[in-house]
C-alpha cells in the first residue's frame, strides 16, 4: 500500500508538472488528447513494449503552412526533449553528440542512449527517430538499434474554414525496460510506463503554444532534402521499406 501510494503521487505531480509547463505561452490553436485506449501494450512472448501517445493540433491553416518545414521539424525534436528537462525539473538531462543523444540522471547515470536522429518529410508527413543504442533503462535484448522512440506528424483538413489539423503521434517500439525483465512487468507498468505517458501527453498540448525551440543542428533547409517518410513499423530489420 505504502509503495503504491508513493508512484501515485510520483505520478500526479509528474502530471501536474506537466501542465504548467504545457500553459507557459500564448495558446495558438487546440491540443486533442486522441490516444488509442490500448495505448501502451507488452508483448506476452519477448517482453517488448509499444506505446503510440496521439494528438490532434487543431491550428489556424496559415500557422500549418508556416511551419510544415524541415527546420520546424527538427525544432519539434528539439522541443520534446527540452520539455522532457523541465517538466522533471532537469534531473534528467539530455547531452547532445554529433553520432546521437544521451538522456542522464543529473547528468551523470545514462539512462537512455540513441543514436543520431534520422529525418523524414514530405508535403504531408514529417518523421524524425531515434533509434536506442542502450543506456540503464533498456535490457540487453532492446539494444544496438532494435528499438526507437518516433515523432510522426501528419497534416489532415478539418471541417472549420480557415484551420487545419496536425495529427502528432509519440511512439515508443521494440522497447525492452530493464525494470520488466529484472524485477517484474508490474513494476514497469505502474512506475515507468505511467510516468512516461503522463510526460508525453504534456509534452503534445504544450505542443498548441508552437513553442518550438531553435534546433542545435540545423542541418535541413528544404523537403526535397529529407527521404520520404515511411514509419519504422513499416520497414524490415534492415531499415528498408516493406512492400505494400
Amino acid at each position: 500500500m505504502i509503495y503504491a501510494g508513493v508512484v501515485a503521487a510520483v505520478a500526479a505531480v509528474v502530471a501536474l508538472l506537466a501542465r504548467v509547463f504545457a500553459r507557459r505561452r500564448k495558446v495558438v490553436g487546440e491540443a486533442l488528447i486522441v490516444s488509442p485506449p490500448e495505448h501502451t501494450r507488452i508483448d506476452p512472448s519477448t517482453g517488448a513494449v509499444t506505446s503510440v501517445q496521439c494528438a490532434d493540433l487543431v491550428l489556424p491553416r496559415e500557422a500549418v503552412e508556416a511551419i510544415w518545414s524541415p527546420m520546424h521539424l527538427e525544432r519539434l525534436a528539439r522541443t520534446y526533449w527540452r520539455f522532457l528537462s523541465r517538466v522533471t525539473l532537469h534531473t534528467i538531462q539530455v547531452k547532445y553528440r554529433e553520432d546521437g543523444r544521451d538522456v542522464k540522471l543529473f547528468g551523470l547515470i545514462p539512462l537512455l542512449t540513441f543514436h543520431a536522429p534520422e529525418y523524414e518529410m514530405d508535403g504531408e508527413r514529417g518523421i524524425v527517430r531515434w533509434r536506442i543504442e542502450k543506456g540503464v533503462l533498456v535490457a540487453a535484448a532492446g539494444r544496438a538499434g532494435r528499438g526507437y522512440l518516433e515523432i510522426d506528424v501528419q497534416r489532415r483538413p478539418h471541417d472549420r474554414p480557415g484551420y487545419g489539423i496536425v495529427h502528432v503521434e509519440v511512439e515508443v517500439a521494440n522497447f525492452y525496460p530493464a525494470i520488466a525483465h529484472g524485477i517484474s512487468r508490474w513494476v514497469y507498468e505502474n512506475t515507468q510506463s505511467r510516468i512516461h505517458v503522463l510526460v508525453t501527453h504534456g509534452f503534445l498540448r504544450s505542443l498548441a503554444r508552437l513553442d518550438l525551440v531553435e534546433s542545435k543542428v540545423g542541418r535541413f533547409a528544404r523537403i526535397d532534402d529529407l527521404p520520404d517518410p515511411v514509419p519504422a513499423r513499416e520497414r524490415d530489420d534492415l531499415g528498408e521499406p516493406l512492400v505494400r
